[in-house]
């Protein structure tokens, strides 16, 4: 049975979307089977896998309003061999009023993914920065939720807005849902103010913390313009070697 994992936080900018992509592809390349679910009315994570979203058949708005089963709304990333995506376009913006008056709308996902969970030995869902239905929808879910947390001055800023929404649902509509843990992001070594940061949210948020770290790297930030995760467009970077380890840490943990 997959693992369910949400990618969240409502602050944008944080490396939300790379860590959905990057942890995604190496935790194929480490031989597992991942379903990424983009749940961002963007689209980056679907675009950033090369998946062409002006060609697709179905999205996960199509899913989402049953136009079409879980099983039609997928792309199989054929560079990445065990790796498959429910894509998003900016349709996807529309879901939460038409969402308004059905019964159930916070479980329409969970019910979807249920039929296809045990294909799977992760399930990454990438979430819209923001608290909204979709993002509930991932929660309800998700068993849990990775938190990125971008190394600047700002960086506890909203984290306690989820934490109370994190909490909401768990009493209301899904009881296993806790926080898997907290991966730095955009870390630059030359800075204080980084290691100021990971000091202040390790002091302040119950948490656990992964070891790995996400240097600020140029070769990140390229990639996704090239339809490609980092351990595709460079392998030997920094960016691809931290992926790496966090899927590393993520594989061996007993908890989630």
């Amino acid at each position: 049975m997959g693992k369910t994992i949400a990618i969240a936080n409502q602050k944008g900018g944080v490396g939300k979307t790379t860590t959905a992509i990057n942890l995604s592809a190496c935790l194929a390349e480490a031989g597992k089977k991942v379903l990424v679910i983009d749940l961002d009315p963007q689209g980056n994570t679907t675009s950033g896998l090369g998946i062409d979203k002006e060609s697709l058949e179905n999205t996960v708005y199509d899913l989402i309003l049953d136009e079409c089963s879980i099983k039609e709304s997928m792309n199989k990333v054929e560079e990445i061999p065990g790796l498959t995506v429910i894509p998003s376009d900016v349709d996807l913006a529309g879901a939460e009023v038409e969402l308004l008056d059905v019964d159930g709308k916070e479980y329409i996902l969970k019910n979807a993914v249920d039929y296809v969970k045990q294909d799977y030995d992760y399930i990454i869902i990438d979430c819209p920065p923001s608290l909204n239905m979709l993002t509930i929808n991932a929660m309800t879910t998700a068993e849990s939720i990775l938190v990125p947390i971008q190394c600047e001055y700002y960086a506890l800023e909203g984290i306690s807005q989820l934490i109370t929404t994190i909490d909401l649902v768990k009493k209301r509509l899904n009881n296993k849902l806790k926080i898997n843990g907290v991966v730095f992001t955009m870390y630059d070594a030359r800075t204080n103010l980084s290691s100021e940061v990971v000091d202040t949210v390790k002091e302040n948020l119950n948490a656990t913390v992964y070891k790995t770290i996400i240097p600020r790297n140029v070769r990140l930030a390229e990639a996704p313009s090239h339809g490609l995760p980092i351990n595709l467009y460079d392998s030997k970077s920094a960016g691809a070697e931290s992926y790496r380890n966090l899927a590393k840490e993520i594989i061996e943990r007993k908890d989630i």
